[in-house]
């Protein structure tokens, strides 16, 4: 066996060089010191009479023999030359063990014989290297140990028995001790154990220095443990099987001592059993009880006795640990539980021995897992009783074995896993709850000890990772953590520190979750799971339970089977068949139902209708019967008792009512009893006929119905020659007989998990789960499950946090669910729960009051007054700042909050600013920068110059302001700090960073974010609404706009709510007001921004402007001139990024309004000057827009006429960018492309000879007159420009023609008060005419139509030459008409156009010409063709008549 290990090579002191003196002078002082002792010793000697002198011979006294020895090492001691360390201890220390021996001697010569071994023993003399030390302590250990005295007085008497436990104790402790071998230690630890019981019936003093020297007895024998040989050194040699060193000690070293009378402690190694005096009846500390032989029979005896005799080590201890747990035995026929109305035994025994068991574990530690014996009791005997003892009554006892179970967890937690479930299911969870009858000290300890455990911060992931995902064990992670959650809810009673402590217990578990995160390694989404194909979820097996890459996933896919299994067994409760359709579908069970599948899940799935499940095993159809027996193969019956088995087997399930469905679950169920235990049983048959007799035994002894009962004769007569013909043995079946009366086989079993108590049956069957128990998981401080874990406890736990928090008085409970709630909110961040952040939010903003309706009169004092309301607005709005990538609908309580605080003006003066604040170009009144986050800006701000001037925020400003004389209103000095209180607040929470650094948040944050302030800001209603309503609008479209400019990056994100919600402001307002104000200048500040970063959102940026086209005309006047301004703006710093005709057309629909608005319209001409002056910024894309833009000035009357005139200008100027377009097409483009581009500007150039035309009528004669030369010169400065070949004739009919013959009727339909001096501007337009016919008279002749334009010309001439300005005609055109007539003809000579043509229908030119002219002129043919004959046949004008009108120029003639 495993044992001390010795020092080596340890050289006698005498060799050490040293000094002679101070060596001299040592001996001198040892040698003072030991006759100073016998000197005391000789002294109590004397002063009773029988020592002084025995009988006389002759004339010599002769002196007793323990005096003589006491003076012959007197003589001695000084005449010692040698070092002590050289010298025999046993020569200066059996003198005075001779004393303590002898029973002559009385109390107070022993007790100070005793003080002298004592003291010897703790002088620096003996230690490894002193001569045969080993010897000398086994003698001062048998002589102790065996102590004889007289009897004087109790008090002595009790002096005596504390230096028999100080001699034991300085044994133990020096250095000397390894030389002790097991016996010594296993009979020092047995007298102690001996003074302790002893000392019951002595003094208080005796009775706790006992118990004192008995724990630093056990604690000084186990510190030594971890020192001990491995456990292969620890095995009795040869043997290959754990059981041979269970075989432990033989029985003549067991812990053994009887007390004879109170005088004398001896030892007595026959006897095997230590009878006490005390009414606890008889204590068994025996190893040897369980011990079996070895495989050699009595040769394992001398091996025992050999090994006992070895320094001590693992064998002693061994004894030691089960003699503790033994003593905890004496209770096990005492009734002990929840329901006991009193205690029921002495406490102080299990109390005494639980506390030895708690210093043997602390300090034995995780070395016990080396040494398999001691594990072993660990893991059977000391955990049966700890969960016994568990549901004791007395809560020193209960805290006793919690402190047990925790150290037991810190050090061996990896192998008692299925013990560590047991305690929880079975002590804690019930003792935690009133439910199950624990008085409220035992919930309260059980919840201390649950605190604790979950103090430990991998406690609840194992709890989880290997009971929780595993489908053979309960959910005690689920259940502790909702134990927890529950009872920190105070239901309608005041909160109590039962709360609290549950509360403490919750935030450890989240802090130890949050403290995790740091630590790396975690998914923070896990994969989804799903089975693809059927596998035997019972075999499921993991490749390395130590490598996380291994186990995380495997457990993982346990638990979602769990889940799915539970799912199965709601389907099956309610539908068999669905049920177990379902599981196939889930592809938990296979397609084809085989009946190993189907027993596997009645077996291992919690929650099942035991009914079902009974009915089920029970039916007879084949299948039923083949799942039964593959049902009764899941149990391990190995070594165990029948009724114990048949107790397990009957746990799992309701056994049927009918005769042959007992007779067939039976059957199953003995033939793999049999199969597992045939010691006793013949066959399976000798089973079966026992079984049925066990519960025809149990129903007669537990059916009050049944009046007389079955006695013990009666069994065993009813089951002679079952055995195969043969009787069992009588003992056996006694001993079934008795199990089966005393604790009931029950056939109804328990519906559901419940927390059931631990039954001897049920310990049994743990003890076989717990060897093929998969491995217990042990998890670092890596976030592995986390997830799965506070995706379960989220929801109880921001509840259980809530009402504490909302029922707590004090500071420092405040603060603590301050602290979980920020714990919560990592973690959901962490591992992108947003919901479980949402609903943290939520509750976090009710405690702020900020969202309760406002029932005090001065809010911001009883905020400032209100801590608990202050911490949570600073947590809310930690939360938003440090976590706001995983809020979702949250976002809408924060600006509840914010808004709240905005009405009572506690906001800094621009939360809205945004980051890209660049010195703000054109800031709005009222708003300036923002303010920084010292707390003088924020009190400036509102006490200073408040959002609001009424109220509170007021009275503050007309208190401090220092030209107020007289305030109204003198606060308190108390309302003074609350006020500062608010403010401090307010500061800290840093609102205004949620906006500025909202280029942070993620995309569906930032999305949510503008959500909320949509929805915050209200739907716009027509009419009238109330200031309030209208500010809160404002606020929210300020922080709108300004997330908006800040995330300029992911404008796409947001521009399709930020444009529909202010197109709903636009279009719903009615009145001039703040609100439109803000999302009209809020817009095209998003325009002006946005633009010169997003070239491919600025056709619908700019279409967005459409919005101002809607606006009311009240709004749109009241802020036409600020909107221009703006438009302005965005024009010259972005016109070279509009490129597209959509963008052009809203700009140009913006300008053309404001020409008819009077502050509007230089604002607007400013901005059209700027894009076509030179034809800088003209395009394709834009210039017909510009054209009726101009066109719009040219013909507004705001003003003075000068800026119509340069509207003309600007118009007529953009010719030369159409000749430009037209060059560069040509060299540039392909002639595909370049034909196209030269279409689009002749219809272009169309386009502006129309807009001037429409000038041209203008009332305003300069204006018009203008507006004609500069038609002239368009219409002549058309060389660079390619026009197509119906372009002249569309220009002719649409443009001069129409613009004659408006200019006629407009000179003889209205006043000359409208159109002044019309006369010139005749004169001006019939210029314009014959001066562009003739300059395009090579180009029109060509025309097949020319015959028909000329017509309309001389039309227009003759028309002019008749009409009449009011009344009577013009005399300038009187002279002018004539003149120009001729000058066109004598041209149309020259150019050989009209000539006299002999050939049939060619003269009709001719002849149609000289028809007209001789209307106006008649002299001018014979003046200009002097050759031609004027006379013309009638009839030849006739037939001239029908071709004009069958060549469709009628309406030539006409006019």
């Amino acid at each position: 066996m495993g044992r001390l290990r010795l020092q080596s090579n340890i050289k006698a002191i005498e060799e050490e060089p040293e000094d002679c003196e101070t060596t001299s002078s040592n001996k001198a002082a040892l040698a003072g010191m030991v006759n100073s002792e016998i000197g005391a010793v000789l002294a109590v000697m004397r002063r009773n009479v029988r020592w002084g002198g025995r009988y006389v011979s002759g004339d010599d006294q002769l002196e007793h023999s323990l005096i003589q020895s006491l003076k012959t090492l007197r003589k001695q001691i000084f005449l010692w030359q040698h070092h002590w360390q050289t010298i025999n201890p046993v020569l200066y220390l059996q003198p005075f063990l001779d004393v303590i021996r002898s029973d002559e001697t009385g109390a107070p010569i022993t007790g100070v014989a005793l003080s002298s071994v004592y003291n010897i023993l703790t002088l620096d003399v003996l230690d490894l290297s002193t001569v045969n030390i080993e010897a000398a302590m086994h003698l001062v250990v048998d002589a102790v140990t065996s102590c004889r005295f007289e009897i004087t007085d109790p008090a002595s008497e009790e002096v005596v028995l504390m230096k028999i436990l100080q001699v034991l104790l300085a044994c133990m402790k020096g250095e000397t001790s390894v030389v002790l071998s097991n016996q010594h230690v296993c009979t020092i630890v047995n007298t102690c154990f001996r003074v302790v019981h002893q000392a019951g019936s002595k003094g208080e003093l005796l009775q706790r220095v006992a118990r004192h020297t008995m724990h630093e007895l056990v604690r000084c024998i186990f510190s030594h443990l971890p020192d001990v040989d491995n456990t292969e050194r620890s095995l009795v040699k040869g043997g290959t099987s754990i059981k041979h060193e269970v075989s432990g000690i033989g029985m003549d070293y067991r812990f053994s001592s009887k007390s004879e009378n109170g005088s004398e402690y001896d030892d007595h190694p026959s006897s095997g059993a230590f009878a006490s005096g005390a009414s606890t009846g008889q204590l068994t500390g025996v190893m040897g009880d369980s011990a079996s032989k070895t495989d050699n029979g009595n040769d394992g005896v001398p091996y025992d006795l050999h090994l006992m005799t070895e320094p001590y080590g693992v064998p002693c201890m061994v004894e030691i640990f089960h003699f503790l747990c033994s003593l905890l035995n004496v209770v096990e026929h005492m009734e002990i539980g929840p329901k006991a109305n009193s205690i029921a035994f002495d406490e102080d025994v299990p109390l005494f021995a639980l506390g030895l068991i708690n210093s043997a574990i602390e300090l034995g530690g995780p070395a016990i897992q080396h040494h398999p014996r001691l594990l072993s009791l660990v893991q059977d005997e000391l955990f049966r009783n700890l969960m016994q003892f568990g549901l004791s009554m007395s809560p020193l006892i209960l805290s006793m074995v919690c402190s047990i179970v925790l150290n037991l967890y810190q050090h061996l937690r990896i192998e008692l896993k299925l013990q560590l479930e047991a305690f929880f299911s079975c002590v804690i969870l019930r003792l935690s709850q009133s439910r199950y009858g624990a008085s409220y000290q035992q919930q309260e300890v059980a919840m201390e000890a649950l605190v604790d455990f979950c103090r430990q911060k991998t406690f609840m992931v194992e709890m989880y990772a290997n009971l929780d995902c595993d489908i053979t064990c309960s959910n005690v992670f689920e259940e502790l953590a909702n134990l927890l959650s529950k009872s920190a809810f105070p239901v309608n009673i005041p909160l109590s520190a039962m709360h609290i402590l549950a509360l403490d217990g919750l935030i450890a578990v989240i802090q130890g979750m949050a403290e995790r995160i740091g630590n790396g390694s975690f998914n923070s989404e896990p994969a989804p799971l799903n089975l693809e194909e059927y596998a035997p979820f019972w075999m499921l097996k993991c490749e390395n339970y130590s490598e996380p890459d291994n186990w995380v996933p495997f457990v993982r896919r346990r638990k979602y089977i769990k889940r799915r299994l539970m799912i199965g067994a709601d389907h099956f409760n309610r539908d068999p068949k669905k049920g177990l359709e379902f599981l196939q579908g889930t592809h938990l069970l296979p397609e084809k139902l085989d009946p190993q599948s189907v027993a596997c899940f009645f077996r291992y799935t919690a929650g099942l209708d035991k009914n079902l499940v009974g009915d089920f095993l029970g039916n007879h159809d084949d299948f039923c019967v083949q799942v039964l027996h593959e049902f009764a193969k899941t149990f391990d019956f190995q070594d165990m008792n029948l009724d114990t088995a048949l107790r397990l087997f009957l746990e799992t399930f309701r056994l049927p009512g009918e005769s042959q469905k007992i007779q067939r679950v039976l059957e199953a169920f003995s033939e793999r009893y049999y199969e597992q235990s045939q010691q006793i049983l013949a066959n399976k048959d000798a089973a079966l006929l026992l079984s049925y007799s066990l519960i025809m035994l149990n129903t007669d002894q537990h059916n009050v119905q049944v009046k007389k009962k079955m006695t013990e004769e009666d069994f065993i007569r009813n089951n002679r020659h079952i055995n195969g013909g043969n009787d069992l043995p009588r003992e056996f079946l006694s001993e079934l007989y008795h199990s089966i009366c005393k604790n009931e086989i029950r056939t109804t079993p328990e519906q559901g998990a419940g927390f059931a108590e631990m039954t001897p049956s049920r310990w049994i069957d743990l003890m076989h789960k717990s060897k093929k128990s998969a491995p217990y998981i042990v998890s670092d401080c890596r976030a592995y499950l986390d997830h799965d874990m506070f995706a379960i406890m989220s929801g109880p736990t921001i509840a259980a946090i809530s009402v504490v928090f909302d029922h707590a008085e004090h500071e420092e409970v405040y603060q603590t669910c301050i602290d979980g709630f920020l714990a919560v909110a990592k973690i959901s961040a962490c591992h992108h729960l947003e919901d479980v952040l949402d609903d943290l939010v939520l509750s976090l903003c009710k405690f702020t009051t900020l969202l309760n309706p406002s029932s005090v009169e001065e809010p911001v004092l009883a905020f400032g007054d209100d801590s608990k309301a202050r911490m949570a607005t600073v947590t809310v709005f930690a939360i938003a700042n440090r976590y706001g990538d995983f809020i979702r609908t949250g976002w809408r309580n924060i600006l509840d909050c914010i808004l709240r605080l905005h009405k009572l003006g506690l906001l800094p003066a621009r939360v809205a600013s945004d980051a890209a604040d660049d010195s703000e170009m054109y800031p709005e009144p009222g708003q300036g920068k923002p303010l920084t986050n010292s707390l003088s800006s924020v009190q400036v701000q509102a006490i200073g110059t408040p959002r609001r001037s009424s109220g509170l925020m007021g009275r503050f400003s007309q208190l401090l302001s220092l030209d107020t004389e007289e305030p109204r209103y003198q606060p308190t000095e108390q309302q003074l700090a609350a006020h500062q209180r608010t403010l401090q607040t307010i500061q800290k929470c840093h609102i205004d960073s949620i906006f500025t650094e909202s280029k942070f948040l993620q995309a569906e944050s930032l999305l949510q974010l503008a959500r909320a302030l949509i929805w915050a800001a209200g739907r716009p209603q027509k009419g009238n609404s109330s200031p309030e309503d209208e500010d809160t609008a404002v606020f929210c479209l300020e922080l709108l706009i300004a997330i908006t400019l800040n995330n300029r990056d992911r404008i796409g994100l947001l521009w399709q709510g930020v444009y529909e919600h202010i197109a709903n402001i636009v279009q719903s307002t009615v009145m001039p007001c703040a609100l439109v104000e803000k999302a009209v200048f809020g817009l095209l500040r998003i325009c002006q921004r946005l633009l010169p970063y997003k070239e491919n959102l600025a056709d619908e940026l700019l279409r967005s402007l459409q919005l101002v086209l809607k606006l009311d005309a009240r709004v749109a006047d009241a802020y036409c001139e600020q909107i221009t301004q703006e438009v302005s703006r965005l024009v010259k710093a972005n016109a070279t990024l509009i490129r597209s005709q959509l963008g052009w057309r809203t700009i140009a629909s913006l300008l053309s309004i404001t020409a008819r608005h009077p502050e509007a319209s230089e604002a607007g001409f400013d901005a059209l000057l700027f894009i076509m002056s030179d034809g800088a910024h003209l395009s394709p894309a834009n210039y017909v827009l510009c054209m009726d833009a101009a066109r719009q000035f040219a013909e507004s009357r705001v003003g003075q006429a000068d800026k119509s005139v340069r509207s003309v200008d600007l118009m007529a100027g953009s010719v030369a960018c159409l000749a430009r377009w037209d060059e560069d097409a040509k060299r540039a483009m392909a002639e595909a492309e370049a034909i196209k581009l030269s279409q689009e500007i002749g219809e272009m150039w169309l386009r502006l000879a129309q807009a001037l035309r429409k000038v041209c009528l203008d009332q305003r004669e300069e204006v018009r007159n203008h507006a004609l030369l500069s038609l002239q010169m368009c219409l002549t400065g058309v060389e660079g420009i390619h026009l197509p070949q119906g372009s002249w004739l569309q220009c002719f009919d649409m443009i001069i023609f129409t613009m004659l013959d408006d200019l006629t009727e407009i000179a003889q339909g209205h006043s000359q008060k409208d159109y002044r001096n019309m006369e010139g501007t005749l004169v001006l337009a019939l210029k314009l005419l014959t001066k562009v016919f003739l300059q395009l008279l090579p180009e029109l002749s060509q025309l097949t139509t020319f015959c028909k334009l000329w017509l309309g010309v001389l039309s227009r001439i003759e028309k002019y030459m008749k009409v009449k300005v009011r009344g009577k005609k013009c005399e300038k055109l009187q002279e002018l008409v004539p003149e120009l007539l001729k000058n066109t003809l004598l041209v149309m000579k020259t150019k050989g156009v009209l000539v006299q043509r002999s050939a049939l229908g060619g003269d009709s030119l001719w002849e149609l010409t000289w028809l007209h002219v001789n209307n106006i002129v008649p002299s001018l043919q014979s003046e200009l063709f002097p050759d031609n004959d004027p006379e013309q046949p009638v009839s030849n004008q006739d037939e001239i008549g029908k071709n004009i009108t069958s060549n469709e120029t009628g309406s030539a003639l006409k006019d």
